[in-house]
């Protein structure tokens, strides 16, 4: 028997989201909060306007698309921004049935107002520790580099990420513009996280080719790609990808908002799926694409012709493609599995 797709079985469905930005997640409300609290001004005085305002729907390119960060960032300036913007986050994943989190940042970007790095650290994983202890959700934090910083900039990084490693730092990654910035100019920064043991994520395949993934595959040492949308570019590195069981990072509104794709049905999701490549679903940035963990999967139900059956592999796929201890990760996946005999019983 086929099993319908439904927005309530979605909204059920045990996922794990390990693509997302905080400083792209904010709730309207708390931007109005900040804001007022600060004398910030914002594109808009109400909150479903200003939703609708720091939307991406229009953007033209992913240097356009990221301008909206420049909002976000001038509010996230204090620790208890920090620490409030990854409680509400991790709130707001944990009511869609969100049972693993991992939230990436640059702390850097948090530091204009003479807060330090570490500050800028720590005040995220408090938040984050809060709603573990709240909400019963696990998570993790992930720091990231920036690409149009200096590499030294991504050193520092590192090394900060790898002093935090067993507080609650699970990965390192370099975010920003791809075209023009390939992570090998980085690639110092990358053997420091690797030298160390840190799993490493890269943004690559999103405003760059093929040639972007594998550089990060094969000189920064990546074990998961953010994105990947342009892996199809390059046959024989797809393969490689597949062969190697290397996990896609897969966030489809934001590839259609960037131009990356042209459509959601020209996204290759479906493609990378059927081939058997490990695919994951991720939202990208909450606020700016507009968009919640159970969207996505809606999305790809109704644009990609993703089944219940498979929709359920995906979200079983990040589970296991999660930055987690082997052992944590067996016994997270056994409850998950759990939970969906539940579900579809």
């Amino acid at each position: 028997m086929v099993t319908e797709v439904t927005w309530d079985r979605l909204l059920a469905l045990p996922k794990a989201e390990l693509h997302v930005h905080l400083d792209g997640s904010l709730r309207p409300e708390t931007m109005l909060e900040l804001a007022a609290d600060r004398g910030i001004p914002l594109p808009a005085s109400e909150a479903g306007a200003l939703a609708r305002a720091m939307q991406a729907s229009h953007s033209r390119s992913l240097a356009e698309y990221l301008e909206k960060f420049a909002v976000t960032l001038s509010l996230m300036q204090t620790t208890e921004a920090l620490e409030r913007a990854a409680y509400e986050l991790a709130e707001d994943a944990a009511r869609e049935n969100v049972r693993y989190l991992e939230v990436r940042y640059s702390p850097v970007l948090h530091t204009t107002e003479g807060m330090t790095l570490e500050e800028a650290v720590e005040a995220p994983l408090r938040g984050l520790a809060r709603a573990e202890g709240d909400f019963g959700i696990l998570t993790g934090l992930i720091v990231c580099g920036i690409r149009s910083l200096p590499p030294r900039v991504s050193v520092e990084l590192a090394e900060l990420a790898v002093a935090f490693k067993e507080r609650g730092v699970v990965a390192f990654d370099l975010a920003g513009r791809e075209d023009g910035h390939p992570p090998r100019e980085h690639a110092e920064a990358f053997r420091i996280a690797a030298r160390n043991h840190l799993p490493i994520t890269v943004h690559a395949g999103e405003g760059h080719g093929a040639a972007s993934i594998a550089q990060a595959l094969h000189e920064c040492h990546a074990r998961r790609i953010g994105h990947g949308t342009r892996l199809l570019e390059d046959p024989s590195l797809e393969a490689f990808v597949n062969d190697f069981r290397i996990p896609l990072e897969v966030c489809l509104t934001s590839n259609v908002q960037t131009r990356v794709v042209p459509a959601l049905e020209a996204h290759p999701l479906r493609r990378y799926f059927d081939a058997g490549l490990v695919v994951t679903l991720s939202t990208d940035n909450r606020l700016i694409s507009g968009i919640t963990l159970t969207d996505e999967y809606c999305l790809a139900h109704r644009h990609l012709g993703f089944t219940w059956e498979e929709l359920t592999e995906v979200a079983l796929l990040g589970f296991q493609a999660a930055f987690l201890p082997y052992q944590a990760k067996l016994g997270l996946l056994e409850r998950v599995e759990e939970e969906l005999v539940a579900l579809e019983g």
